[in-house]
């Protein structure tokens, strides 16, 4: 057969085009949902064919790395150069199946359509163009978004400095010698009217690297003495702990310590070595010798970009059981403004939605209410954000919560452990979170001089791995309803925070 005869025989393949507008429509539709079926219609049989394993491999392979690769996702998603590419990636492929359906479309319609068939028909189509182009575009940006906050608020290794964070081991196990991963949580106020920055929120996450079991526990903002470990070049200077010994036994507002954080870095300045973040790694150290724990990072919350993050999320729910005030200042401490009344307050009920400013006042009121309070408000605000976090809210808002995210956070966790950070933080969300009473009763009933030696008993008691011990009584167990709370624990104990946030109106 000669080479034009050739051209003549494909020219002349059979035609399988719709034999009017709507038929034409629908295939199109079919088209769109199985990209390469058009083709094969259309009679380009081994090009759909082509398309359609092209498909569904990728289908297959997204399943598979979803289901059984999920550390190689997780790695993905917070590695900013990979990131760049998959977001490369999903335009490239929406922009492929768009050329798709259009090819698969002129194949498809009849050769002689009224002019108002092929309007509609490139109206049809247009119209499936546009909702491939909107997902497309919005995971491009999402992508994107999550590469920016990755970038923002997580530096690498070796683009980073700290004085206090553990040296980079196996970074696919970073766990493997760490059974228990210790995190400081700070909450920096350095809004208007403040002088210097002010961490009235400090915490300490204790968190089981197997099982994500996690014992919270809060340090009141009033403690004077923070010590310091005697290896330390901070003990040189307060062998004795953070205070002025010279003043005598009274309450040193300068050295409380939501003080140490602003004070310290601007007294001695570099006396832990190079850090991009002094005030976190001298609280790192002194917060470690308090609890008796090695601090392996931080995380500090700046509050003003609390409330952001809040409204990313849609709000959170908890349960207030007594008047919590809004505002109010006594006018008295370091960083005060003028004395003030509160502007009102959150009432007592039981589920309540917050919004941004009404967590953020959940959070930190204070007037007219003692420490012990504020600090178990702030750890049922962390667990009611986790419980906010779900799935179907971190895909639709996500780069609402990125953005906050950026003005919200300050860590020295570098990009490199990332995905193990996010395969732990899974285990959390999924495990019991407890909270750590230090019993203020006897170990600090004023800040003056806290018993640090005994809050280090009773933490390393708490972080203690439990044992289940087989019950040897017939007596059946009762079972506490919701919402009701029938004793406080005794102090110096461990309670399930979901039980501490319970409702259970105090009548305040």
């Amino acid at each position: 057969m000669s080479e034009t005869s050739g051209r003549r025989a494909r020219r002349a393949r059979p035609s399988r085009r719709a034999g009017s507008a709507s038929r034409a429509i629908g295939l199109t539709l079919v088209s769109a949902l199985l990209p390469g079926s058009g083709l094969v219609m259309g009679g380009r049989r081994k090009l759909g064919v082509l398309v359609m394993t092209v498909s569904v491999g990728l289908l297959a392979l997204g399943a598979y790395f979803g289901f059984a690769r999920r550390q190689a996702v997780l790695a993905l998603a917070v590695s900013p150069s990979q990131l760049l590419i998959a977001a490369a990636v999903v335009v490239l492929l929406g922009f492929c199946w768009i050329c798709i359906v259009i090819f698969s479309h002129r194949l498809l319609r009849p050769v002689s359509l009224s002019a108002t068939g092929r309007l509609a028909g490139a109206a049809f189509v247009g119209l499936i163009c546009f909702a491939i182009a909107v997902p497309t575009t919005v995971a491009a940006q999402t992508v994107m978004a999550q590469r920016d906050l990755v970038g923002s608020v997580f530096a690498s290794q070796g683009n980073s400095k700290s004085a206090t964070r553990p040296k980079l081991g196996n970074q696919s196990d970073p766990w493997a010698k760490t059974p228990r991963l210790n995190i400081l949580l700070l909450g920096a106020d350095d809004g208007a009217g403040r002088t210097g920055t002010r961490t009235d929120t400090v915490m300490v996450a204790s968190i089981d690297t197997k099982t994500g079991d996690t014992a919270l526990m809060s340090l009141s903002r009033n403690w004077m003495r923070m010590p310091f470990p005697a290896d330390s070049p901070l003990h040189k200077v307060y062998p004795t702990g953070y205070w002025d010994p010279s003043l005598g036994n009274v309450e040193q507002p300068g050295y409380y310590l939501d003080s140490m954080y602003d004070t310290i870095p601007k007294k001695y300045p570099g006396i832990l070595g190079a850090s991009d973040n002094e005030g976190a790694d001298v609280l790192k150290v002194s917060v470690g010798a308090a609890m008796g724990l090695k601090i392996d990072y931080y995380m500090q919350v700046n509050l003003a970009g609390f409330e952001q993050i809040v409204n990313a999320l849609g709000g959170i729910t908890v349960n207030i059981n007594y008047k919590v005030p809004i505002g109010g200042d006594y006018g008295t401490g370091p960083g005060a403004g003028n004395a003030t009344l509160p502007s009102g307050y959150l009432q007592p009920g039981p589920n309540q939605k917050l919004n941004g400013h009404d967590a953020l006042w959940f959070a930190r009121g204070r007037y007219g209410l003692d420490d012990a309070s504020r600090q178990e408000r702030q750890r049922c605000t962390i667990n009611a954000i986790v419980n906010s976090a779900n799935p179907g809210t971190l895909v639709t808002k996500y780069k609402q919560i990125a953005a906050a995210g950026k003005q919200l956070l300050r860590t020295d966790i570098p990009q490199e452990i990332l995905p193990a950070f996010i395969d732990l933080g899974l285990k959390v969300k999924n495990a019991s979170v407890s909270s750590v009473d230090l019993d203020g009763s006897k170990n600090f009933p004023t800040g003056r001089n806290p018993n640090y030696t005994a809050m280090r008993e009773l933490v390393q008691k708490a972080i203690q791995p439990k044992t289940t011990k087989p019950s040897t009584s017939s007596t059946p167990s009762t079972t506490t309803k919701p919402g009701k709370k029938t004793s406080t624990p005794p102090a110096g104990t461990t309670q399930n925070l979901a039980d501490a946030c319970a409702y259970h109106p105090t009548g305040q």
